[in-house]
């Protein structure tokens, strides 16, 4: 075997391996990630500011989840890619300290960190995949064309300003959001097949899984971080259990069975890659984008419980469970085939109540959000433990 062999994980029929703890190390780097996305939305709560952190934060969860395909074929107990990941790292570390200044003075380092991040990474797996599996070769041929023309606007970008900046940034997330859909067609290469995408789906499932709980525990660490700081109050600690309870309703309605669920449909699909594409690559960034707002809106209540919600108040509550349901029921969709009829109701009674947030208080805002998410959560434990106990009914009977 030759040595870019033995950069590939070996793959047994019928099982997955399990995320690895390099793998688990790399991800605190965007734990941190995550943490400045947050608090640059919080400290820039304007039209511009959250157009410019909505683009910060598509391209944080667009380069982990190309090294979580990546890592899906590598092998990370492999030295070799235990030190690219540990590069990556590195450059991963330069990318989220330059979140908060990224459209002011650390632009430049923003966008050649990203764009070394996704080319480097690209070139070390074409380089690693043996000449025995030529699809997949190819496959990574074609993304590294994409990802350096991109990789030219993330770093032009970085030399641009104000509104220059936004545009070339967004050019170049549109050229990388778009080019799975395409194929990553490219002249003289044409496009890939969805069914040339090997991938190993519990893997995959797993790997989105935990980004899940790194946005809820920053969730956690928000809430947390910031009720230490005030007196408590009645209000005070009202928010801070309204915070903690939904937290426990958004972890409820995507783990309890819902992953699960997840990673025996993409292990047993026909086409694990186009589940993998849709439903983990592009379906999972608004299920924690939304996770992302819930935070903020949490230290919003902590800060100003009382009083009328003003409209980060109310985009943040209101907006930020709204998208994570929305990417929790297209994300059931593609693995159920159907819509859950309780996430429904939950996006349906936060659009009734969004245009009557600003008359309440944040407290009294977040309680109705947080109950509507408990209900969704409550709702989708009883008709999955209705449906199991037919499904347990007909196996036992003569």
């Amino acid at each position: 075997m030759t040595t870019r062999a033995t950069l590939m994980r070996e793959r047994a029929a019928g099982g997955h391996h399990r995320v690895t703890y390099v793998e688990l190390f790399f991800d605190l780097v965007f734990v941190f990630a995550v943490t400045q996305i947050s608090h640059t939305l919080l400290e820039h709560f304007t039209p511009l500011g959250v157009i410019e952190v909505a683009v910060l934060f598509l391209a944080v969860w667009w380069v982990w989840i190309f090294t979580s395909w990546i890592t899906n074929w590598l092998d990370p107990e492999r030295t070799p890619v235990r030190i690219g990941l540990f590069v990556l790292m590195l450059a991963g570390l330069v990318l989220s300290t330059s979140i908060p200044k990224a459209f002011e003075e650390r632009g430049l380092a923003f966008g050649i960190a990203f764009a070394a991040m996704q080319v480097g990474r690209t070139l070390f797996m074409y380089l690693s995949v043996p000449d025995t599996q030529p699809a997949l070769k190819c496959n990574f041929l074609r993304i590294l064309v994409w990802l350096s023309a991109s990789g030219v606007l993330w770093i032009a970008g970085g030399f641009a300003h104000g509104e220059n900046r936004l545009l070339l940034w967004g050019l170049a997330l549109a050229i990388e959001y778009v080019s799975p859909a395409a194929g990553f067609w490219t002249p003289g290469l044409g496009r890939s097949s969805a069914q040339d995408w090997t991938v190993e789906g519990g893997h995959m499932a797993e790997r989105c899984a935990l980004f899940i709980i790194i946005a809820l525990g920053e969730s956690i660490l928000v809430t947390g971080a910031t009720f230490s700081k005030l007196t408590w109050t009645p209000e005070a600690v009202g928010a801070f259990l309204v915070a903690f309870v939904g937290s426990l309703a958004m972890w409820w309605i995507y783990f309890h069975k819902g992953a699960e669920a997840g990673a025996h449909s993409i292990s047993h699909a026909q086409n694990p890659g186009r589940v993998a594409r849709l439903a983990y690559t592009y379906l999972h960034m608004p299920i924690v984008a939304g996770i992302v707002m819930v935070a903020v809106g949490d230290e919003l209540v902590l800060a100003h419980p009382s009083g009328h919600s003003d409209v980060k108040a109310v985009m943040s509550l209101v907006g930020g469970p709204l998208l994570f349901l929305v990417g929790v029921i297209l994300f059931k969709r593609t693995i159920h085939g159907r819509l859950q009829l309780s996430h429904l109701v939950g996006i349906a009674a936060l659009i009734v109540v969004a245009p009557v947030g600003r008359l309440l208080s944040p407290l009294i805002l977040s309680s109705v959000t947080t109950a509507i998410l408990l209900i969704v959560a409550v709702w989708e434990a009883i008709s999955i433990g209705d449906k199991r106990t037919l499904e347990v009914t007909s196996e036992i009977r003569p």
